[in-house]
């Protein structure tokens, strides 16, 4: 058996999985959600219908980007990988992944539905019935689509926060576009896993979606040009930056991350904690409730997600590993980037996923 990628072209998270696969050279076959074996036996193995699922030769799934490419990483130690081996460096490219998967979903969930609605419908039809005409496929793309719809105002996303959002996607463009304009890619000429985290949204959403694809490519050409990069890769490209150096519109982008996600994280954390004592032993929801974000000064409430606490765990582990004088560059580029909060930042239950669950780990 080939490795096969079950996932689709509006999925955000098959487009993160889908560039990694290319750029490392992988041989495998993609094959729609709608495929009869991915129904009669990959979502019963899953528990739940998910894209994207990678299921290796010998039968093994795998589900979840980041597990993904953390499988064939440690499999192939003898080509380039997406880790940067420096301290610095990897630590913000975990970060930038975290921030990508978790937070870059606010803007490219407001900009599908709120700017390409229709044209969507069009996209899961096409997803879900692929041999059927334009007219069953809208129609079965608008079922599909209305539970994703329905995920949009869970996100934060509502009338006083659209204003800030744009106005925060637009500043981030901006600096994005600045660094592109120099570098390839966040930390040189290979791509590492901060590109992973950001070119799911800002590919399947915000760059194929065609209104939101006109609003990058006219105010952020350089990201574009990113974006057809990463998607359209030269298989294991190129280095990091020497000394380990994280450009200053990187930096940027990070204190993005931390005036933004952050504070909305320590509050998802809290929530953690007080479910973790009140539900000894529980399965962890999705979502623990509603927690307070800011976006530009503007203060809402969206779904508190523990999945965004795990995410972020495995940058605080780096940092908890890191010792001398490691763990003074970090402290330094934290300070630079206003994430010294991250230093003393606890999750007060230990996070896992595994058996395609996240649960809380059992001591």
């Amino acid at each position: 058996m080939p490795i096969t990628l079950y996932g689709a072209p509006p999925s955000l998270f098959s487009g993160k999985a889908r560039a990694y696969l290319d750029w490392k050279g992988i041989d495998y076959t993609e094959k729609l959600p709608s495929d009869a074996r991915f129904q009669s036996e990959i979502v019963p193995a899953i528990g739940r219908q998910v894209i994207p699922v990678v299921e290796l030769p010998d039968g093994t799934l795998l589900q979840d980007t980041t597990l993904i490419i953390d499988h064939f990483e440690a499999a192939d130690s003898d080509t380039p990988g997406v880790y940067p081996e420096t301290p610095r460096q990897r630590l913000a490219s975990m970060l930038l992944e975290t921030y990508g998967d978790e937070w870059l979903v606010i803007p490219a969930m407001h900009y599908r539905w709120h700017y390409n609605e229709e044209w969507i419908y069009g996209e899961f039809g096409k997803t879900a019935l692929p041999g059927a005409s334009p007219e069953e496929q809208y129609a079965a793309g608008k079922a599909r689509g209305a539970i994703f719809k329905g995920f949009v105002p869970m996100l934060g996303i509502n009338a006083e926060t659209i204003p800030v959002i744009e106005q925060s996607y637009e500043a981030l463009l901006a600096d994005l576009d600045a660094h592109f304009a120099e570098h390839a890619f966040l930390l040189g000429t290979r791509p590492s896993i901060g590109d992973y985290g950001l070119i799911g949204p800002l590919y399947a959403h915000n760059y194929r979606d065609p209104k939101s694809g006109e609003i990058m490519r006219r105010l952020a050409p350089n990201v574009a040009a990113w974006v057809e990069r990463m998607v359209e890769p030269d298989p294991l490209s190129d280095e990091f930056l020497g000394g380990d150096r994280v450009p200053d519109d990187v930096l940027k982008v990070l204190h993005r991350m931390m005036t933004e996600q952050l504070p909305y994280l320590a509050h998802v954390a809290e929530m953690l904690g007080e479910w973790a004592k009140a539900n000894p032993g529980a399965e962890l929801p999705r979502a623990l409730g509603l927690a307070p974000f800011t976006i530009e000064g503007v203060t809402s409430e969206r779904a508190a997600l523990p999945f965004s606490l795990w995410m972020l765990q495995r940058a605080l582990d780096y940092i908890a590993s890191l010792g001398g004088e490691d763990r003074a560059a970090c402290e330094e580029m934290l300070t630079q980037c206003g994430g010294e909060a991250l230093l003393p930042f606890e999750i007060p239950v230990r996070l896992e996923f595994e058996d395609f669950v996240q649960r809380v780990a059992q001591d």
